[in-house]
């Protein structure tokens, strides 16, 4: 990442929105968010896949969900936080489970770049779906996005929910089953 052309186009917006960049409480600012940058957009420089190459034999024939993940992304159309949690399941291939906190972090992986939600919630089902083999997989998300809080609408406490289902989980008896199971 170019943290020094990112504090640059910084600069450059301050003049723009009319902001003495070099004012006291100003001076700084280009560095720091060069430095937010390259740790909001972290995800740009990891492969998902990773977390899916160790698994586990066991005995799991049932589905695995880890609900509540917490994530942050970013609105790739206004630069804005979205702010969420992920509630993620998978049915094992062959007894085939990865470590749970896998879970989170493929979630954390594909969040932490320019992002939409929807894209995010498919990516998590479909590296599931491709790298393990899962018989079924099921990926909720819920997120607010400042982008609907605090510009345009500007409507604070609404959620976006989003899934996305594989395998067994595109039959809705199957796929109810894993939605209790997120809202207990």
């Amino acid at each position: 990442m170019d943290k020094e052309r990112i504090a640059r186009a910084v600069r450059e917006i301050l003049l723009a929105v009319g902001e003495d960049p070099d004012r006291e409480g100003l001076q700084e600012t280009p560095e720091r968010v060069a430095k937010m940058y390259a740790e909001v957009f972290d995800g740009l420089n990891r492969d998902p896949k990773v977390h899916t190459e160790k698994t586990f034999a066991e005995s799991a024939s049932e589905f695995v969900l880890v609900k509540d993940i917490p994530f942050n992304s970013t609105c790739e159309h206004h630069l804005l936080p979205v702010i969420g949690q992920a509630h993620v399941a998978y049915i094992p291939n062959g007894g085939q489970v990865i470590g749970l906190s896998k879970l989170a972090r493929i979630v954390e992986d594909y969040a932490l770049r320019p992002q939409l939600q929807e894209r995010l919630t498919n990516q998590v089902a479909d590296i599931l779906t491709n790298e393990l083999g899962a018989l079924g997989v099921f990926v909720v998300i819920e997120a607010e996005h400042m982008c609907m809080t605090i510009r345009g609408i500007k409507k604070p406490g609404s959620k976006t929910v989003t899934y996305a289902s594989r395998g067994i989980y595109e039959d809705p008896t199957k796929r109810q089953e894993v939605l209790n199971m997120i809202r207990l």
